[in-house]
Order: C-alpha cells, then structure tokens, then sequence
C-alpha cells in the first residue's frame, strides 16, 4: 500500500462528495488531513470516523470564497500537523440552467466558488510553499473545463478558468522550484452535485443522461496516484470519466 505518513493535505469540500471520499482515502494511506468545509456537523462526523479508523484528522470550517477563513485553515493545518505538503483544492458547485433563465445569482455564487475560492486556496499556501520550496497543489476542474455543453455555459467557463489557472502557475513555478501543480478532471461521479440544478429543463434532460456515475473513491485514486510520484515528477493533468461517458 502507498504510504503517505510524511504528507499532511489540507482537503477543501470535505464534508460530501469527492473532498470526504479523498479524505478517507487519504487517511487509510496514512497521510494526515485537515478537513474544511462549511458544515460542521459532517465535517465532525467524518474527524471522528477518520480517527476511529486509525487515522490522523483536524477540522476547519471553511468557506471557501472568504479568504480570511481559508487562510485560517491553511495556518490551522501548519499549527497541527507543521506543515502543509499537499492542498486538494476540491470545493466546487454546479448549479447548471439555460442561459436564458438568468440565474444570475446562481453565475456569480459559481464564480465564486469555483474561481475564487480556487485563487483563494493558492493564496492561503503559495508563500508557504515558496518558503519550503515545495509543495503539491491540485485543483479540480472537470471535463466541462475541456467541452460545453447546452445548460454549462458558466459552469464550464469556471472550470476552463481553473484549467487556465493552474497552467499558468505551473508554468510560473517550474522548473525554478520544487512545487508541484496538478488538475483534476473529473467526469460523471456520484456526489451531490447535481442536487444545486433549479432549472427543471436541465434537471429533465440531465436525467434522461444514459451515464453511469462513478465513485468519488475513483478520483480519490487519481489524487493518491498524483501525490505518491517521487518529488522530481509531476503529472500535470488527469481526466478520469466513465467508460459510458462520450464527452
């Protein structure tokens, strides 16, 4: 088994879906993680858990577009466990709707998860990496930041600029330092995603998807595979999707 005892990894999103998934897999490789989101209660149950099992886990309720309290967990990670090896910049919405609904409420709250608070996380442990001259930050895109689909206009213009983002920092940083910079694309998973559509149009048509989800165990897989590759390599990109996925 990859053991990842030397790794602390700071988890956004962590209290369902992908972010709780990638913490419990995490955790069973050793790694120490600091789960933040902003519900408490499950972010308490999923500690407790964690520990039951043998693993090493703190918690931060965070929202992720308020730079303080993303700061705030980034230095909480550093107090705890000394270190931040890893930031799995996962939180993310996908309220998706036609444009012509104008959910224009629902646009800027996806630009703001989605966008800001990705820039929000690269801020809150950038000088830490920096100052380590080290240090692995994965974002999560998604195979809408790579094709647009009808209802995903402003979905996938947040995650295209996620992709955009994270080339350019990983430009930026290599090969002057040891940081490392990924991007997580994943396809159709089972998490509760789909639970923030409010357009019944999109929501008939989502359903009438012929795809079969998958585990966000199998992303979490992708993040293992990403942070266990020896400190000279980097794997710059990954999409993982379904086999009944087309786009």
């Amino acid at each position: 088994m990859t053991d990842l005892s030397d790794k602390a990894i700071l988890i956004t999103g962590a209290s369902s879906g992908i972010g709780e998934a990638t913490a419990r897999v995490l955790a069973s490789h050793n790694a120490a993680v600091m789960l933040a989101a902003r519900r408490a209660d499950r972010l308490a149950s999923l500690k407790k858990e964690i520990e039951a099992s043998g693993g090493r886990a703190e918690i931060c309720v965070t929202d992720v577009t308020d730079q303080g309290q993303f700061q705030q967990a980034a230095d909480r990670t550093i107090d705890r466990f000394g270190k931040i090896d890893v930031l799995f910049n996962n939180a993310g919405i996908m309220p998706l709707s036609y444009m012509n609904k104008l959910k224009v409420a629902e646009w800027h709250r996806m630009v703001e998860v989605n966008i800001k608070g990705v820039l929000n996380g690269i801020a809150a442990v950038l000088s830490h990496f920096l100052n380590r001259q080290e240090g692995h930050l994965i974002n999560v895109s998604s195979v809408a930041g790579h094709v647009v689909f009808p209802g995903s206009a402003v979905y996938s213009a947040t995650k295209f600029a996620v992709r955009a983002i994270t080339e350019g920092l990983r430009m930026e940083l290599h090969p002057a330092t040891q940081i490392r910079v990924s991007l997580i694309s994943p396809g159709a998973v089972s998490t509760e995603l789909a639970d923030a559509i409010t357009d019944p149009d999109v929501l008939e048509n989502w359903k009438k998807i012929p795809v079969i989800p998958m585990a966000p165990e199998r992303i979490a897989d992708a993040v293992v595979y990403a942070v266990s590759q020896p400190p000279e390599v980097d794997v710059s990109e990954i999409i993982v999707r379904p086999v009944s996925q087309n786009l």
